[in-house]
């Protein structure tokens, strides 16, 4: 199910949007090498948050499988981590869901605000997964959990507005327009119970659901404290 655009507005050029799209191919070109093996390996181990380094809860006397070398890591890469990514697909679905959902939500709140709020979202988002696996030792990269919380405020503020998606079934995709209340209340459910299975199954690597689900929960309760504006009333279908 992916969407492709939205029937929402907005009243000012999103900048703030387009600049964190900027500098997450830049760092995707600069520090990832464009994915070459050597740079990206480097990269996610130097600015990806490790749950286990960051609350020390892991010891590197012990016999914890490493993915990267010891290192005692500083709090910058809770932000860091934000702008780095796995790899092309990784890159590519993160900064489209961002330009679907961010604009709005920017408009909403103006830049200044709108970068606070980003930020806030990506910590809650790095926070809900330290705390879902504190010993883990698997760098976390990406901005899907900051974009989650784009995602939780945009459900909050437009859930009556129409989302156009796409939905792949194998050879065949078929589009349909739904409010974007059902459209991020499916996503938020597969996130949920993907977070669960891979509980379940004991599985380290892979995608952190519980970062996506923090940031949108974290999106969904705190913008109606960052947002005053006449334009964020929610609208109908």
């Amino acid at each position: 199910m992916i969407p492709y655009k939205d029937e929402n507005p907005t009243h000012h050029l999103p900048i703030v949007t387009f600049a964190i799209i900027g500098l997450n191919v830049i760092s995707w070109l600069i520090l990832q090498g464009l994915g070459e093996p050597a740079a990206l390996a480097q990269s996610v181990c130097q600015f990806g948050a490790i749950p286990g380094s960051l609350v020390g809860s892991i010891s590197y006397d012990t016999s914890a499988e490493l993915i990267c070398p010891p290192t005692n890591q500083s709090w910058i890469t809770v932000f860091t981590s934000m702008f780095m990514h796995g790899g092309w697909f990784h890159l590519i679905g993160n900064m489209w869901f961002l330009w679907i959902f961010a604009d709005n939500i920017e408009d909403a709140l103006r830049p200044l605000k709108f970068i606070i709020f980003y930020l806030v979202g990506g910590v809650a988002a790095v926070a809900a997964q330290v705390i879902s696996n504190p010993e883990s030792m698997v760098p976390m990269v990406g901005a899907s959990g900051a974009i989650g919380g784009i995602m939780g405020a945009y459900a909050r503020l437009y859930p009556k507005v129409r989302v156009h998606i796409a939905i792949i079934l194998g050879f065949f995709i078929l589009r349909r327009t739904i409010p974007a209340i059902w459209m991020l209340g499916i996503w938020l459910g597969m996130q949920g119970v993907s977070a669960f299975m891979s509980m379940q199954s004991g599985q380290q690597g892979g995608v952190a659901f519980w970062a996506h689900i923090g940031g949108f929960v974290a999106g969904f309760i705190l913008i109606p404290f960052f947002n005053n504006s006449e334009r964020s009333a929610p609208r109908e279908i």
